[in-house]
């Protein structure tokens, strides 16, 4: 077989799984158990050699503090990002951690990083696809949540190096199920992934246009899934064999081992049956006999499963969607295979949910989909998008000549985002977009793209217009850049080649530029904002000073604003940030009372009947605090 296998990798808070395409379907690769489920548990056993999998489950019963599980939590995120969740991890950090430190997790005597841990998993994965192929597999594309930020994408590509993989995408989980049905292959349409998965669940919204799948929005919670169920079952097992046979075994391992192997059995046996039998056998000899119906089941996991009705909606709600807008919906994760959760899925949307493909397995066989559209395709993949990066970021200059990225280097092609900007000065009608590619902190040391105009805005306070910037990067690397003001609905767009005429050479010679002048990049960064926020307080004050709140400040107040005002004006040209910074600071303190007064006296006017703009305060700003992000000159 060809060495250049790539594997499609779904590395999954419960399980991960790996896989490939097999002729015309993608196929999930079984570990060395026959199972295709490798559940994401790593373990220390007494020598310290590390177990992965079904495996290491055992060690979370017989000795927690040899094991971990759900690490993916845990990817990309710092000491202080999860105080509040420590107390549901049931985990050991090293003693000596600081804030701003990668967590550190004890497993034995040793300790080890989440991308570390993940790899362990990852490795697990490659050795049994490496056993499959009979020869090193050494590229795959990896599954991350919709959710994910960039640390976390960052502490995904991480773990798959440590692992030994070339990890060539990493795909949006939602996107790589609807892969998995195909739906890429319509043009347009409107796609609600549900993903019921055993610790946590996720709803995601997907627009497909032209090919290409963007989130438009994303809803959750971490701490629901099957495991959820799964404990409720095994509390009222536990209850039940206190109460009628008079045996308390919540600390004996072995037998909540059991009965928890028993309720999961349960569990998948009432997706197909009106009913089940449970028969464990306890210490002493003794045995805890209860009968199931799906009626009653139903009954109990019911107020389980309505709480993702909530995120549901509030996802439809920030997509500006209704149900009935939906035109697909998938489902991801074991526990949706619950009948009473598919009827929940299929009244909330209203329509009939896909369940063709196994929903444990569908992320894992979407980036085996992907992976064989970037290994060239196959006869079924050949007609599908071949997805690329883009080599360097792209965004517009805004006020001061600083660079705001907004489709960063490395993303997937196709692409889109979206930023959303207003004026800087008052009555401004026209907007000038500057398109930008590269890595720098300043525009003047990137490579221009683009210029256009957005005219025809109409006259407001600063602060006031909304204006949409859209880049969208279409399967060939088009850039289409579009501006719109949302209160008028002007607009105005324009078509970029990205890559054209930039040599790989070029390429590298401008992301090490990025690194050698990083820091003082962000230092002249740092000035110009500075610089620019100090302007748009003292134009705020100096409306404030005509304002009729102004006299009713008493005169020694009225001299130390005038006074902190004279200190920000003849430090706002200088490069010193830390001495702009500081006066900006001491003037917003000396300003508070003046800004309520403000705010007093523009309630008063609306009151009467007058508009907000006579009153020298600007819709979203108060005396002394600059309006939102300031825009292009």
């Amino acid at each position: 077989m060809s060495s250049d296998h790539i594997v499609g990798i779904d590395l999954g808070t419960t399980n991960s799984l790996v896989a490939y395409m097999q002729g015309e379907a993608p196929a999930v690769i079984p570990g060395e158990d026959g199972l295709n489920l490798v559940p994401s548990v790593v373990a220390l056993d007494e020598k310290n050699q590390v177990i992965v999998g079904n495996g290491a489950r055992t060690y979370l019963i017989e000795t927690p503090e040899r094991a971990v599980y759900s690490v993916k939590r845990l990817m990309g995120r710092g000491v202080e990002d999860i105080r509040e969740e420590l107390k549901l991890f049931p985990f050991r950090l090293a003693d000596d951690l600081q804030d701003g430190e990668v967590l550190r997790i004890k497993i034995g005597e040793r300790t080890y990083t989440p991308p570390e841990i993940s790899a362990l998993v990852l490795r697990q994965l490659k050795r049994n696809a490496d056993r499959f192929f009979g020869e090193p597999v050494t590229k795959a594309v990896i599954t991350v949540p919709a959710y994910f930020n960039d640390a976390q994408r960052q502490a995904t590509k991480d773990a798959g190096r440590i692992a030994g993989l070339d990890v060539l995408r990493l795909v949006n989980e939602p996107t790589a199920a609807s892969l998995a049905y195909g739906l890429d292959k319509n043009k347009h349409g409107i796609v609600a992934v549900y993903d019921l998965g055993g610790g946590t669940f996720d709803i995601s919204i997907l627009k497909l246009h032209d090919g290409i799948f963007e989130v438009v929005a994303t809803n959750g919670d971490t701490h629901l899934g099957g495991d959820d169920i799964d404990n409720l079952l095994i509390t009222i097992a536990l209850d039940d064999i206190r109460g009628d046979l008079g045996l308390d075994v919540r600390r004996s391992g072995e037998a909540v081992q059991r009965i928890r192997k028993a309720v999961i059995e349960a569990k998948i046996a009432l997706s197909s049956q009106a009913s089940v039998k449970l028969d464990v056998e306890l210490p002493g000899g003794k045995r805890y006999q209860r009968e199931i119906t799906r009626k009653a089941f139903e009954q109990l996991l019911q107020p389980i499963i309505d709480r993702t009705v909530g995120p549901c909606k509030q996802a439809l709600k920030d997509a500006g969607l209704k149900p009935e807008q939906i035109d697909e919906v998938v489902l991801v994760g074991g526990s949706t295979r619950i009948p009473k959760v598919r009827q929940l899925v299929q009244d909330l949307f209203g329509r009939t949910p896909h369940t063709d493909l196994n929903p444990d397995e569908v992320v894992a066989l979407g980036a085996a989909v992907q992976a064989n559209i970037l290994g060239g395709g196959s006869d079924v993949t050949k007609e599908m998008l071949l997805l690329d990066v883009t080599p360097l970021s792209l965004g517009i200059e805004v006020a001061g000549g600083v660079t705001d990225k907004i489709i960063l280097r490395n993303s997937t092609i196709p692409a889109s985002a979206t930023q959303y900007y207003t004026t800087q000065v008052d009555g401004q009608t026209n907007v000038a977009i500057h398109v930008l590619q590269g890595e720098r902190e300043l525009a003047r040391d990137c490579r221009s793209l683009a210029r256009f105009d957005l005219k025809g805005i109409p006259p407001m306070p600063a602060g006031m217009p909304r204006i949409e910037v859209k880049f969208l990067i279409d399967a060939n690397g088009i850039m289409h850049v579009s501006a719109r003001e949302q209160r008028s609905g002007k607009e105005a767009e324009i078509d970029v080649q990205p890559s054209y005429g930039l040599t790989d050479e070029q390429v590298e010679n401008m992301l090490l530029a990025s690194f050698d002048y990083a820091e003082e990049d962000f230092r002249q960064r740092q000035v110009i904002e500075a610089r620019r926020e100090a302007e748009t307080i003292l134009a705020a004050l100096a409306k404030g000073k005509k304002n009729e709140a102004w006299p009713e400040l008493t005169s020694e107040e009225r001299r130390k604003i005038e006074t902190l005002e004279k200190a920000l004006a003849e430090v706002k040209d200088g490069d010193d940030y830390q001495a702009i910074r500081n006066a900006i600071d001491a003037l917003n303190q000396g300003t508070m009372r003046l800004a309520e007064l403000m705010m007093d006296s523009a309630v008063s006017t609306a009151l009467k009947g007058k508009a907000m703009d006579d009153t020298g305060i600007e819709e979203g700003q108060q005396a002394g605090h600059p309006v939102a992000k300031a825009d292009f000159e």
